[in-house]
């Protein structure tokens, strides 16, 4: 089964310490081919952007860039795993590591959003 990330919006649910990304984060998703962009912003995330290739299983191959609301530049790089919940919403299972600042790395949890 393919998944459409086409205009799909995503809030975060759980993020590790070290990420920026809190509930107050909005992503919004577009989709041409295998190609899946997205712009994304709230709490501590002034503007965002990511761009991904979609792999095997829906999964996301992403790389990530933000100004935060301390006038940082943070990137990053991410692999999205897709599950579909019982509802026929998309959750996104994110292993991600910082490429600027401590390079740590870290997990997050997003979910599609109805509206």
């Amino acid at each position: 089964m393919s998944i459409n990330y086409h205009q799909k919006i995503f809030k975060s649910i759980a993020n590790t310490d070290n990420g920026e990304v809190g509930q107050e984060t909005r992503f919004h998703y577009q989709q041409q081919g295998n190609v899946v962009w997205a712009e994304y912003s709230g709490g501590t995330i002034l503007k965002g952007f990511l761009v991904a290739k979609v792999l095997e299983n829906n999964v996301l191959d992403m790389r990530y860039e933000h100004i935060n609301q301390v006038a940082e530049l943070m990137t990053g790089i991410c692999i999205s795993i897709p599950e579909i919940l019982a509802d026929g919403r998309i959750r996104l299972h994110e292993k991600w590591q910082w490429t600027s600042g401590d390079l740590s790395s870290g997990e997050s949890i997003i979910e599609e959003i109805i509206q």
